[in-house]
């Protein structure tokens, strides 16, 4: 018996599973050797959050430039806090991006990160209950392509993520002229309906294919707890003539 099956097996037991972190075994180091491998200058972080995964990038060996995007006004307040110490880590002030400019009412969820422009469904909380909506925040919207100008000047392999819970099609309707300068899309996407009015996998799927992004990677991301069955996962596509 080796070393790691024995730490496995004890790991397990404290409901904590160990493996190794290369690409085979680590979404993380696969999303870090995929950023590495396309040479990415620059990250757009639609949907930031808290932060969590511009620090994520930083743990893994990223050390450009990132521009985040959050609408909600206490994540906000927390991923300006986090970005400070970093001058190459940019927060735009707080919005939500979709396909034109406008107002909206934001779905404030429990757990935070399930915020979303779209209604959230039963579906979604059956999931996770925590997730329910507790409260709306008004936010104004503005589109990719009149916000990221300086990333644009700047940049020439970016990464564009968006985490929006359901709003993804809207973004990508409003980053048109931000996506042709792009080398890559890491896009969350649902495989069942939790939001009202969504896009689904296959749509999202085609519609990167259309704009010239092949999809080299799925990550697996909110699970059922009592079925096992994946619901959102993120895909990462990159461009298929670079």
């Amino acid at each position: 018996m080796t070393l790691l099956h024995t730490l496995r097996k004890s790991a397990r037991k404290l409901g904590v599973e160990v493996h190794r972190y290369d690409i085979r075994q680590s979404l993380d180091a696969r999303v870090h050797a995929l950023i590495a491998h396309h040479r990415v200058d620059y990250v757009i972080d639609v949907g930031a959050n808290d932060g969590g995964h511009g620090q994520e990038l930083r743990e893994g060996g990223y050390r450009g430039p990132i521009l985040s995007f959050e609408p909600l006004s206490a994540a906000h307040a927390q991923l300006t806090a986090r970005a400070a110490t970093d001058p190459l880590w940019h927060v735009a002030p707080r919005c939500a991006l979709g396909s034109e400019q406008g107002n909206a009412s934001i779905h404030v969820a429990g757990n935070s990160v399930s915020s979303s422009l779209l209604p959230m469904l039963d579906r979604h909380v059956q999931s996770a209950p925590h997730s329910a909506t507790v409260g709306a925040e008004a936010v104004s919207v503005m589109a990719l392509d009149s916000v990221s100008g300086y990333a644009l000047e700047s940049a020439s392999r970016m990464l564009l993520k968006i985490d929006t819970q359901g709003y993804e099609m809207p973004v990508l309707g409003g980053a048109q002229a931000t996506l042709q300068r792009c080398i890559g899309v890491r896009l969350e996407m649902s495989i069942v309906p939790l939001y009202e009015g969504q896009v689904l996998y296959r749509e999202l799927i085609d519609c990167l294919d259309g704009l010239g992004f092949e999809l080299w990677a799925l990550l697996p991301g909110f699970v059922d707890p009592e079925t096992g069955r994946l619901l959102q996962m993120d895909g990462m596509f990159f461009r298929i003539d670079v």
